[in-house]
């Protein structure tokens, strides 16, 4: 009978290990010998759940190690980023970003959660579960999902001063400039400052957004000048006023600048999730997205948006208080700047590009660079074909020393000499050429690591993913949503 026992142990022992070989990375690949040369198992103990899930008990998230990142080669451990920081991804197209990363990602999260995107997957995937710990809160006003304005939100709400109504303005002459779009430094300055003045006006008169929009069709429109000075902001309305009276020709170029940085808020499927029923707030019963509860909630926040005609980029970056995914759905110019400073505050944030480039496109060769420092952790998981860019990630994984031994024979006496040489551990073309399920991982004060990715496919939720995707398709199949409120559990 002990007998059976111990046979039947090893048996489990034997399908256990297995398993555990076939999660690591479906088998060896062709840059596993890199590992060698890369981070040590004790380089990386920062980094794993024992000492993860310490960390996270003094922050106060207790049982909740931190955003997962893959699996260390060498031992098969798991490698966390904590909840205090900011991490980089970077992944071409089909290398895995949103089963491996972004996925994984939205499981972890302890408490409210943005997510970007400007596909459906992440949505499809994740909505039922969140659900489950709170409101799931779709934005989705250019149909990705083919969601219906069930809730609202004010993107007014956030203007209390003239300083909040300029960081509004930011947001929405970012989202509306294309990348290769380098503007007029005049026009661009002076249609973002009456746009600024437009916004608050509108604030402090309880106004709907659109009516800025408003405004600015009509040159000659005087009401929210008289309304910046009853609200104490005389020297924004001499502004506003002078870029009405004006050449003609500066005029409108002020005007037309403006109209373009607020042009989404024109398109009826959009204002629709901006504006309340009506016209009045107190009539419309729809829940109303409030972001000061929001952030003190287990809630789910999903901003969807395409790039193109009547893109809602600039909304979805005014509505963002962290990001998951892209940089062409939210042009947050600001994020360099705030990057290290956002996860001292307990607000961890992973940053998603396609490639380098993408970043350089929305903040500039200083911002990205900026960016990409401040990171924890910077994930690299290949289909990146930048040669010049590769050529840096190769320099800061580092280099070995190549051992060449020669052998001779002179009057029948052989001798031999060794040579060493110091060569990349990874050159530009292995890493263009990186495997799916493999990624590079540089974290700060730990050298390069080679890891194996951890699609949520092999993670303990994954039945009840497969039960979101499947009611996401059910869903799809009956038609837009109908309900009267986001979808929530008990806890919202």
């Amino acid at each position: 009978m002990l007998a059976v026992a111990v046979a039947a142990l090893l048996t489990a022992l034997v399908v256990a290990v297995a398993r555990a070989l076939r999660r690591l990375g479906r088998g060896r690949t062709r840059v596993d010998r890199s590992a060698r040369y890369l981070a040590s198992v004790s380089d990386l103990d920062e980094l794993r759940e024992r000492t993860s899930l310490a960390k996270a008990a003094r922050l106060g998230v207790p049982g909740r190690p931190g955003l997962p990142l893959g699996r260390d080669l060498r031992s098969g451990g798991m490698l966390y980023a904590s909840w205090e920081d900011v991490v980089v991804g970077i992944a071409g197209p089909r290398v895995g970003k949103t089963t491996s990363l972004v996925v994984p990602a939205i499981l972890a999260a302890p408490g409210a959660l943005v997510t970007t995107s400007n596909k459906p997957d992440v949505v499809r995937a994740t909505r039922d579960l969140r659900a489950g710990v709170g409101t799931a809160w779709v934005f989705d006003p250019q149909q990705v999902v083919d969601e219906e304005p069930t809730w609202w939100w004010d993107p007014l709400s956030s203007v209390t001063d003239d300083t909040s109504a300029a960081k509004l303005a930011g947001h929405f002459a970012a989202g509306s400039r294309e990348a290769d779009d380098r503007g007029d430094a005049f026009f661009d300055a002076a249609g973002k400052d009456l746009l600024t003045g437009l916004l608050l006006a509108a604030a402090l008169d309880r106004r709907p957004i659109t009516d800025v929009l408003g405004w600015l069709t009509d040159p000659d429109e005087r009401e929210m000048v008289a309304i910046l000075r009853r609200g104490g902001y005389p020297l924004i309305a001499d502004d506003v006023e002078s870029a009405s009276r004006t050449s003609p020709r500066q005029r409108d170029g002020v005007y037309a600048t403006a109209r373009k940085m607020a042009a989404c808020v024109r398109s009826s499927r959009i204002n629709r999730w901006i504006t309340p029923a009506g016209g009045d707030a107190a009539a419309d019963p729809r829940p109303r997205l409030d972001p000061d509860a929001f952030v003190r909630s287990t809630d789910t926040l999903y901003s969807l948006s395409v790039e193109g005609e009547g893109t809602a980029a600039p909304l979805v970056t005014a509505l963002t208080v962290a990001i998951v995914e892209a940089a062409n759905v939210c042009r947050w110019k600001e994020l360099p700047d705030l990057y290290s400073h956002l996860g001292s505050r307990g607000i961890p944030v992973l940053s998603i590009f396609q490639s380098y480039a993408q970043g350089v496109d929305v903040f500039g060769h200083e911002g990205m660079r900026k960016l990409f420092s401040a990171a924890n952790e910077v994930v690299y998981l290949g289909g990146v074909k930048e040669a010049e860019w590769l050529r840096e990630l190769s320099e800061l994984i580092g280099d070995y020393d190549h051992e060449t031994v020669s052998s001779s024979t002179t009057r029948g006496v052989r001798s031999a000499s060794v040579q060493n040489d110091r060569r990349r551990i990874l050159d530009t073309s292995e890493l263009a050429e990186l495997p799916r399920g493999r990624a590079v991982l540089l974290a700060s004060g730990v050298r390069a690591s080679m890891i194996a990715t951890v699609p949520w496919m092999d993670g303990p939720e994954a039945a009840v993913i497969r039960a979101s995707l499947a009611a996401a398709d059910a869903r799809a199949v009956s038609g837009p949503a109908t309900a009267t409120a986001p979808a929530s559990g008990a806890a919202s």
